[in-house]
């Protein structure tokens, strides 16, 4: 049996063993050890787990990691998840749609600091979905657009995930989160505009709010300023280059960790959770980003990605005809996977062939742009059916809301989502330009 074949088969035993619902982590190392086992020997794969274990969790480049996962648990100690709502609130709760379209930019702004999809639509869920139901919005917009606004979570940096994406194609954090941040205003503007729609067409879905004074809302203006502070001393400090990454984490941790003592109450017993939770996260990601190394390792072992992107370099078909191909695949993935899966498992046979197409762009702006649309497509497939954890998650709130109804909410916002990955993928500069504005500095 062709190295190629083994490959293939190792490829769709891994999809079946998700499919099974095994964790990804045990199902990249089993089919990985399996495969490498297979091809090269048991003395091989032993020298490479003994080096690539090392190097793996020993590189400068994870660190950021475990730091914005601890700036997210402190932030969300702090209680900065109701001070962004409430601030949202009383500056557009007085519109029809008011409140959802709070909540979305609640978790926006959360997002800002947490880096992690999940956790902003727990959070702003708890926070937001009392409000909604006090305005009697229906179950269908309350619940899609918590778990739409959720999704933001791993596009507006710092997104955990967007740096996973660089350390397997080996590109600049600095550059992706750059690139991330006009996405990623679109992608809320966009979820507001779609809330506005949806009450347009049935007001009874989303009744106006109360009308905040305007102390009200100078005094919620107030409550948020750490936030705004924090935000641009690491976002800002990382976009101008005066410190890295992982030093801007460590300064968001430090920042959020303050607010936590000063405003949210924290104390030792709280102090204590945020480093556990920390801690169990980032070894359930590193643990994944073994299996996906070492699975990465087989495969290229095998030769299935040069083989596949020597298949559509060698075709007739457009650039834009094997991009577009990508995100069907993505999307129907989607339907069964979870986000960080998709990006393991794609990224590393998906680049290749990308890198090998011309788009009318320099290699790294490429490298950039496709990370973008990637994240993007797969940030959908948190609001997807069947699994959709972010449909999930807000369910396991809001029991008395069927989740089918919740599937029904998040439609609209999904047609948002297309709209939002056909202009990016028509007009890269909407991605680019502030990369290449910085550059110039």
């Amino acid at each position: 049996m062709s190295t190629l074949a083994i490959g293939g088969i190792g490829f769709a035993a891994m999809l079946i063993l998700l499919a099974a619902r095994i964790p990804i982590a045990i199902s990249m190392l089993s089919v990985g050890l399996v495969g490498y086992t297979y091809i090269a020997g048991p003395t091989a794969l032993l020298s490479y787990l003994k080096t690539e274990t090392y190097w793996r969790f020993s590189t400068d480049d994870l660190s950021v990691i475990p730091l914005f996962l601890l700036m997210g648990q402190f932030a969300a100690k702090a209680g900065i998840s109701k001070a962004l709502f409430r601030a949202a609130n009383v500056w557009l709760g007085h519109h029809r749609g008011g409140v959802a379209m709070a909540a979305i930019g609640g978790c926006a702004g959360f997002a800002s600091i947490s880096g992690s999809s999940l956790a902003t639509a727990a959070l702003m869920g708890e926070v937001a979905l009392p409000e909604l139901r006090r305005f009697n919005y229906s179950g269908s917009l309350a619940t899609g657009c918590l778990a739409a606004g959720g999704t933001l979570g791993i596009l507006i940096p710092p997104s955990v995930v967007l740096i996973i994406y660089a350390i397997i194609v080996e590109a600049s954090v600095a550059a992706l989160f750059q690139a991330a941040f006009i996405p990623g205003i679109f992608a809320a503007f966009g979820y507001i505009v779609t809330v506005a729609i949806v009450v347009r067409i049935n007001p009874n879905a989303g009744p106006a709010g109360d009308r905040a004074s305007r102390e009200e809302k100078w005094s919620a203006l107030m409550e948020i300023w750490p936030v705004l502070v924090i935000f641009l001393l690491v976002m800002g400090g990382i976009y101008l280059g005066f410190f890295t990454p992982t030093e801007g984490a460590a300064v968001g941790a430090v920042g959020t960790f303050l607010v936590a003592v000063t405003k949210g109450g924290m104390r030792l017993e709280g102090f204590i959770e945020a480093l556990l939770s920390t801690g169990s996260t980032t070894a359930l990601i590193f643990l994944i980003l073994l299996g996906a190394a070492i699975f990465n390792a087989f495969l290229g072992f095998s030769q299935l990605p040069i083989f596949a992107a020597d298949f559509f370099q060698n075709s007739n078909l457009t650039p834009m005809t094997v991009m577009l191909g990508m995100i069907v695949l993505y999307i129907l993935m989607g339907f069964v996977m979870d986000s960080l899966a998709m990006i393991l498992l794609t990224v590393p046979i998906f680049w290749p062939i990308i890198a090998g197409l011309d788009f009318g762009l320099q290699p790294e702006e490429t490298k950039i742009w496709f990370g973008i649309i990637s994240l993007i497509v797969v940030e959908m497939g948190l609001i997807t059916p069947p699994v959709g954890l972010n449909v999930f998650v807000i369910n396991s709130l809001a029991r008395d809301i069927p989740m089918l109804e919740t599937f029904k909410g998040v439609v609209p916002f999904l047609v948002s989502d297309f709209i939002r990955v056909a202009l990016i993928i028509i007009f890269p500069i909407t991605t680019l330009i502030i990369p290449r504005l910085l550059e110039v500095q």
